[in-house]
């Protein structure tokens, strides 16, 4: 923690404590971010901005427990902060008090590891280099083709944080972190029809990102391969979910195994814990030290260590995504998992959270199935976490006969995701992180596609 860091944060404290608060953290966000679009030759913006923002929350003592109040504040002068650390303690005494809310009481990180989360060489990155990037895809994508007439453009962005946090327990923690991107979006024609993909790049460290001129020619081809879709009649298939559109069922699971959703009953997992959710084939794990992960930290926003955690185990639930005060609702432990920014109070969410890879390509599971739906798009937000219902648009890829035998769009595919997880039968081994979920292609053996 730099000594600028440090003074703010202790400041915050020892006034939150001053002004009447049993117990108080504070976090302080210092990011540079970097961002540009190209479109053709053009260049359609270029942006950059910076952040420094201080969070403070104070916690006061009640007869039914502790009342809680979090404030936020880009003002970091010495007057601001102490003003800031009073009125918080003010509003915590009007709010109701909550016999779970409070720190954390296991013990807090005292060592936290260096999980490569930025290489200092791309502090010497300027925006020239990230047009360039962008120009480079652009011209990729456009050049692959000539059905490739258009873009809704290729971006690249670059971003560099510093987080502090401190707390009245005596924790006292600070790390960088960077993130690089890199997206593109051509627009096929053909025959008077018109059809629109992407293809990105994810990682911590510029050099670790895909080159910018395979970004581009691989949105290129998933473009293309959409030219002439067409819809097909109502029926039950397997439907698989390639890399790009998979991680999006981790996703909803997530919303059924964070501590949150447990305790108000709003999960339709919330009386499954060591039942068999999934398939034996499903394994999925939440890490929040996976070295150059893109939700890696050393410790989560309570200070706690972050972990490796199993939530779904040969098909079994086997664990909840908890911080403190979830925890103590559903009667566990915090697993590391408290997410927040300076403006709100700590919740609980994924690190980098993936389904574990099994065997064969994406082109294997095509080839094994007789007829069915490649899903590489999604559209919508169709799923219900109380009941597990799902049903979203789509587009993809209408296999016959073990082959791919045209596009298709304009359809919508549904089922329930508890059946969904019993029913993945083929996992294959191409796992790719563009996020802090990720997932290889998984096939579910059967589902409805609706269309005519």
């Amino acid at each position: 923690m730099s000594d600028d860091a440090s003074d703010i944060i202790e400041r915050a404290l020892e006034r939150v404590q001053r002004a009447g608060a049993e117990a108080s953290d504070a976090l302080l966000l210092e990011g540079n971010c970097l961002e540009t679009r190209v479109r053709g030759d053009e260049i359609d913006f270029v942006k950059q901005a910076r952040e420094r923002s201080l969070g403070i929350r104070a916690l006061v003592r009640g007869t039914e427990g502790l009342s809680c109040a979090v404030t936020s504040t880009s003002d970091l002068s010495p007057e601001a902060v102490n003003r800031m650390a009073e009125e918080t303690v003010e509003l915590a005494r009007a709010t109701a008090p909550d016999p779970a809310a409070g720190l954390p009481e296991e013990p807090f990180e005292t060592d936290p590891p260096d999980l490569k989360l930025l290489d200092a060489a791309d502090l010497e990155v300027g925006i020239e280099r990230r047009i360039g990037d962008a120009r480079t895809a652009e011209r990729a994508a456009r050049d692959t083709d000539p059905r490739i007439d258009n873009s809704e453009g290729s971006q690249a962005e670059t971003g560099f944080a510093r987080i502090a946090l401190g707390d009245s327990r005596g924790f006292r923690g600070a790390y960088e972190s960077a993130s690089h991107s890199l997206f593109s979006e051509p627009i096929a024609r053909e025959n008077g029809g018109m059809q629109r993909s992407f293809w990105m790049t994810s990682a911590r460290a510029l050099s670790a990102l895909e080159a910018p001129d395979a970004v581009g020619r691989r949105a290129a081809a998933r473009a293309l391969q959409r030219l002439g879709a067409r819809r097909v009649p109502t029926t039950q298939v397997p439907v698989i979910f390639d890399p790009v559109t998979a991680p999006s069922l981790l996703g909803h699971l997530v919303a059924c195994v964070t501590g949150y959703a447990v305790y108000r009953r709003t999960s339709f997992l919330a009386e499954r814990m060591g039942d068999l959710v999934a398939s034996e084939r499903v394994n999925v794990i939440d890490d929040g030290r996976l070295p150059k992960g893109l939700g890696s930290c050393p410790f989560d926003g309570e200070g706690q260590p972050t972990r490796r955690t199993e939530v779904v185990t040969g098909g079994r639930l086997s664990s909840w995504l908890l911080d403190s005060y979830s925890a103590r609702k559903v009667g566990g432990q915090s697993t590391g998992n408290a997410t927040r920014g300076p403006g709100s109070s700590p919740s609980a969410g994924p690190t980098n959270l993936w389904l574990e890879p099994g065997t064969g390509t994406l082109e294997d599971l095509v080839a094994e199935t007789e007829r069915g739906l490649l899903v590489t798009e999604l559209i919508g937000h169709g799923f219900h976490p109380a009941t597990g219902d799902y049903s979203r648009g789509a587009a993809g890829l209408w296999i016959e006969n073990g082959e791919i035998a045209h596009p298709v769009e304009e359809i919508t595919i549904a089922g329930n995701l508890g059946e969904m997880l019993l029913n993945v039968d083929r996992v294959a081994d191409d796992l790719i992180w563009l996020g802090r979920v990720a997932s290889p292609s998984v096939r579910v053996s059967r589902m409805t596609v609706a269309g005519e």
